[in-house]
């Protein structure tokens, strides 16, 4: 029997992907944990590997191809034994409705701490679709649970919305179509004040591209086409500015303890095969220093639901890296527990396989805090946009000479301004001024962080 091989879910909130490269043709033997595919997400670029033992019937999905939905059919293998034409004829079938259908999958209200990356799961049948509630004619309307979702945040009643998923299924294209204003009918009139607010999804899209081109000569600009990061950043900075009541609190930071303390440690770091084991970096210590901040003052290291406040138990410190295209988050979980060669190690690794977009998704996801510094850029100070769901993000400066006073005398320092920005829902303005001070504590008394 035909083996079908489907679009993995690498992570928990994937919808779809981009399958970069087949590394397996037509008539190649698999075995089980035989890397077979290549496949982009937003952030990442994973290897996917063979569950079952057979040969490659048929490639359904060419490489290259993006927007692939999860689960849809990519390919087809035939069991040991099993005729190859046979079994390339026998995942035909198989292939129109999963293609075609294009039904997305609803992201987990809650993401798993660690999920491990998927691999080529073989295909499930499909279940039944989830009705939704009985709409106000009486009828009940199949929908996904993301459609219902957007549906409610923009005040549209799903019995006006003609679905284009299997069985007349509304799926999240149908409801985005209909708050664009094609295809629906007016909301029930309970509803008609919040149909009047375009939905975050909506929102997020900002001008058209037509009434934007109209603002510039022709010829003097090129179309570049978003990649699958630059959408995603898109929305959740908008998602971001749209939820999360942001406000900020700075601080000047003296350096010169720290400076020290760096070059007497780096100094004093054994070789191996040459080299030095560690090379601590001044953003080294500024993630040991906040994770420690949060561990003092564990009201902060929170994150906001609408019917909890989650409370942290370790401090996992998310660290903004740049890459080409956009940028990642790579975290250092129970930061406040490593010492600072081995966050030092930890972030030289991340860094360089964020750059290569080889991190895994429990490398990136989640997190209690994050880090975003642009002082190497010899930018001053700058506030950053908290990213759900940490409640906090700490923006770092340069540091450089200042005249400050001491004693009543003026003298030269070197100095750093940091910004918190936080998610005034969970830490208050006292709160995250505790903790801003916590964290000045430990850079200009940096021997607190190895003890």
């Amino acid at each position: 029997m035909p083996i079908n091989i489907t679009m993995p879910a690498l992570s928990p909130t994937m919808e779809e992907g981009n399958l970069a490269k087949w590394l397996v043709k037509e008539g190649d033997k698999v075995r089980s944990g035989d890397v077979i595919a290549e496949i982009e997400t937003d952030k990442a670029t994973m290897e996917v590997e063979a569950v079952d033992e057979g040969t490659v019937a048929k490639i359904v999905v060419p490489a290259g191809t993006e927007g692939v939905k999860v689960n849809a059919l990519i390919a087809v293998l035939a069991a040991d034994g099993e005729d190859v034409a046979t079994a390339a004829k026998g995942g035909n079938g198989a292939a129109a409705p999963a293609l075609a259908a294009k039904a997305e999958q609803p992201a987990p209200a809650a993401p798993a701490a660690a999920p491990a990356p998927a691999a080529a799961p073989v295909a499930q049948p499909t279940a039944a679709p989830s009705p939704a509630p009985a709409a106000g004619d009486g009828k009940r309307v199949f929908s996904s649970p993301l459609a219902r979702r957007l549906a409610k945040e923009a005040g549209i009643d799903l019995s006006a919305i003609a679905g284009s998923g299997p069985h007349g299924r509304v799926v999240k294209k149908d409801v985005e179509t209909a708050v664009a204003g094609v295809g629906a009918k007016p909301a029930a009139a309970p509803q008609a004040a919040a149909a009047a607010a375009p939905a975050p999804a909506a929102l997020a899209k900002g001008m058209s591209e037509d009434a934007v081109l109209k603002l510039f000569e022709p010829g003097s600009y090129e179309l570049v086409p978003h990649d699958g990061m630059r959408k995603t950043i898109a929305k959740r900075l908008v998602e971001s500015k749209q939820t999360i009541p942001h406000f900020y609190v700075s601080i000047d930071c003296e350096l010169d303890a720290l400076l020290a303390l760096r070059a007497q440690l780096n100094a004093a770091a054994p070789e191996k095969d040459g080299k030095p084991v560690y090379k601590l970096s001044v953003n080294d210590m500024v993630i040991k220093a906040l994770a420690l901040a949060l561990r003092d003052v564990p009201d902060a290291n929170v994150s906001w639901t609408d019917t909890n406040m989650v409370k942290h138990k370790n401090a996992d410190v998310g660290v903004a890296v740049s890459i080409p295209g956009g940028l990642i988050t790579p975290i250092v979980r129970q930061a406040e527990l490593k010492s600072l060669s081995a966050i030092s190690n930890e972030m030289k690794d991340l860094g360089k396989r964020a750059k290569e977009r080889k991190l895994k998704p429990e490398e990136y996801q989640g997190g209690t805090t994050a880090v975003s510094n642009m002082g190497m850029m010899g930018v001053k100070n700058f506030a950053a946009v908290v990213n759900p769901p940490h409640a906090t993000i700490l923006a770092v400066g340069a540091g450089e000479e200042r005249v400050v006073v001491k004693n009543k005398e003026m003298v030269i320092a070197n100095m750093m301004t940091v910004t918190l920005s936080t998610d005034h829902r969970c830490v208050d303005g006292a709160l995250g001024a505790e903790l801003l001070a916590a964290f000045k504590r430990y850079i200009e008394n940096p021997m607190g962080m190895l003890v």
